[in-house]
């Protein structure tokens, strides 16, 4: 006897926009709604829920304050890796995303990146 099972994920309907991104062993795929306020979910969680601490959750949603984007909501199947990689998959995807969104953004979301390794040879 099988039962269907009901999920609690919110269907969001209207178009998106649908980026992978990568660190190391940790995919991230990202779908983004510009014209919604759904927030962040993840994996069916909250972002809150996914990631307990603030220095992770900074590490998220660094894309969204660097762009500046007001109202939009970010659905996500992470994979793989530990929870620090998956923060930067995440952030990675999210940035590929709001690059498509509007490319003008591409300047200001490269500047956010890390600095390069310095070697001194």
């Amino acid at each position: 006897m099988t039962e269907k099972k009901e999920t609690k994920t919110k269907k969001t309907s209207g178009v998106y926009i649908e980026t992978v991104g990568r660190r190391k062993t940790s995919i991230a795929r990202v779908r983004f709604f510009a014209k919604s306020d759904g927030g962040i979910l993840i994996n069916d969680k909250k972002l809150n829920e996914y990631f307990p601490t603030e220095e992770l959750r900074g590490i998220v949603e660094s894309p969204i304050k660097t762009a500046k984007m007001g109202k939009c909501e970010i659905t996500v199947r992470l994979s793989g890796g530990g929870m620090h990689s998956q923060a930067e998959a995440l952030r990675h995807g999210i940035s590929r995303a709001l690059i498509l969104f509007n490319a003008e953004l591409r300047g200001e979301l490269k500047k956010a990146r890390k600095a390069p390794q310095w070697s001194k040879r």
